[in-house]
């Protein structure tokens, strides 16, 4: 039985869905007014991820993420550009679906877009003027936060707590806390007709209309960092509530933000790792485009796009993720491992690693591992995995498990002495293929280890030379092994190794790898 943190409970509970099967999901996508950073893709990896596992367990899984096309940041920023709102979003836009294929991201159903939802948007705030719950003033509407006696049971806060919109709108509202659902138009600005002139809709309202029209009245799962849960979700909650008199959505999945390792928690001056639970914590170091982060178009130039995967995979997704340089290298070096055994495999069973038929849905992953003891430790470790996803998607958890199948699978060609062609038979050939074949199973639902990686960028690569050189040095060495003269092989290796290289001596011969520090 799968089970979900809900943040509108504040606990865990049994995963059902509104109906059986079937499961509808929406994710809060970008503002589109400049370039995707390493935070815009917290959400969409994960995600991708629950819904792979969904679908492994057996769900037909619909997936929404929206893409915010006119907002008060984007009419700025095109403006500063000098370039047409729409044109400004089209070309950001591209830079945020690069981004997710790069990533492997390829499991989102539907993108809606803001301005193709204008006329829904209308009736929806008109449905609310009539029930009572939203109010025109001078062009503008708002929702009447006192209509909504429940207002605040996501964020738990009350209305003295929490901070008011204020602005240029205050004195048009009837109270401070009441948010825009309609914006009169300035000059210059984007507009669309309506009812109360000219205009544009506010923030929260495109998320109730876009999630309504492909997922319904009342859908599963609504995700987003956890900085939206007040006041856009909280928002979100009470304008669908109020126009449709029924539960917006049935759980409410908050992932926690990408931190700058140097910021991290430091709220007042105090450097505390902040808690899951605590927006405010996390909001204060979370990387933004704001505090000059990175487009991750940058970040992909240093960094294989299945180590950033992995990288932000590597916590519970309701934890903060430390971003540095530092851990970013050492999931590199981990994933390095993995690569190692899908070579050692390929070179011991002649087959690709990435052609080996991961079974599709759960129970076509069960095996019987009968008397064998390493197949039972494998079908232990595939439980494990299944056991932590079963558990509010913990893949920090599950890839925990992954890390400890591939130790076994190295053990187990280790114990056999499978690098010897002579040790080889039948039975163990086929053991481990097993195992291989449930660590193919395991990863793709992390979506890891979809494809080959790609060579890494060095400068041997770029060199005809040093290879050749190594490949001497390495002959050189060997001779020396033979000759017994162990001071020289000895001195080869250790003069290797302070350059970065590393060798592997095998039964069929030594490798050279550069080492990934």
């Amino acid at each position: 039985m799968i089970q979900v943190y809900n943040t509108l409970t504040r606990q865990k509970e049994p995963f059902r869905t509104l109906r059986p099967g079937k499961v509808g999901i929406y994710l809060c996508g970008p503002t589109v007014y400049k370039p995707s950073h390493i935070g815009h893709m917290v959400g969409p990896v994960i995600f991708d991820v629950i819904k792979r596992f969904l679908r492994y367990c057996g769900y037909d899984v619909t997936w929404v993420v929206n893409i915010t096309d006119v907002d008060d940041k984007l009419i700025a920023e095109s403006q500063r550009r000098g370039m047409a709102m729409s044109a400004l979003a089209e070309e950001m836009i591209a830079d945020y679906m690069r981004n997710l294929e790069a990533l492997g991201i390829d499991t989102i159903d539907h993108f809606p877009r803001a301005t193709e939802n204008i006329e829904g948007i209308i009736r929806f705030v008109q449905d609310l003027i009539d029930r009572g719950f939203a109010y025109e003033s001078q062009g503008d509407v708002y929702f009447d936060v006192a209509r909504k006696a429940d207002y605040g049971k996501l964020s738990r806060r009350s209305l003295d707590a929490m901070i008011h919109e204020g602005g240029e709108g205050a004195d048009r509202k009837r109270s401070p806390y009441d948010f825009a659902l309609w914006k009169g138009a300035k000059p210059g600005e984007p507009s669309w007709p309506s009812p109360w002139g000219p205009g544009r809709p506010g923030w929260h309202i495109e998320c109730s209309v876009m999630s309504c029209n492909l997922l319904g009245e009342t859908f599963d799962i609504h995700g987003g960092g956890l900085d939206l849960i007040f006041p856009h979700h909280e928002n979100e909650i009470a304008q669908s509530e109020a126009r449709h008199g029924k539960p917006m959505v049935r759980y409410w999945l908050h992932n926690g933000l990408m931190q700058a390792a140097d910021e991290i928690g430091k709220v007042g001056g105090r450097a505390t790792r902040p808690a899951e639970d605590d927006p405010d914590a996390q909001s204060a170091g979370k990387i933004s485009k704001s505090k000059g982060a990175a487009p991750f178009r940058e970040l992909l130039q240093e960094f294989p796009a299945e180590t950033i995967r992995l990288f932000i995979l590597s916590s519970h997704y309701r934890r903060p993720i430390e971003f540095s340089e530092r851990r970013l290298r050492e999931v590199e070096t981990a994933l390095d491992a993995f690569y190692r055994f899908f070579e050692r495999f390929e070179r011991i069973t002649g087959r690709s690693f990435y052609v080996l038929p991961a079974p599709p849905r759960r129970e076509d992953g069960e095996f019987s591992p009968g008397e064998d003891a390493f197949l039972q430790e494998v079908a232990g470790r595939r439980k494990r995995f299944l056991e932590m996803m079963d558990d509010d998607f913990n893949t920090g958890g599950a890839i925990g498990e992954l890390f400890e199948l591939l130790r076994r699978l190295n053990r187990f060609v280790d114990e056999h002495r499978l690098e010897d062609p002579a040790r080889r038979s039948a039975d163990l050939l086929d053991a481990l293929t097993r195992g291989a074949t449930v660590l193919r199973e395991l990863g793709a639902i992390l979506g890891l280890f979809r494809k080959p990686a790609a060579p890494k960028k060095d400068s041997l690569a770029d060199d005809g030379l040093t290879p050749r050189l190594l490949d001497l040095f390495v002959a050189i060495r060997s001779e020396a092994r033979k000759a017994k003269n162990f001071a020289i092989a000895d001195r080869i290796r250790d003069g290797l190794a302070e350059l970065g290289i590393t060798l592997e001596d095998r039964p069929d011969g030594t490798l050279w790898r550069l080492r990934n520090d």
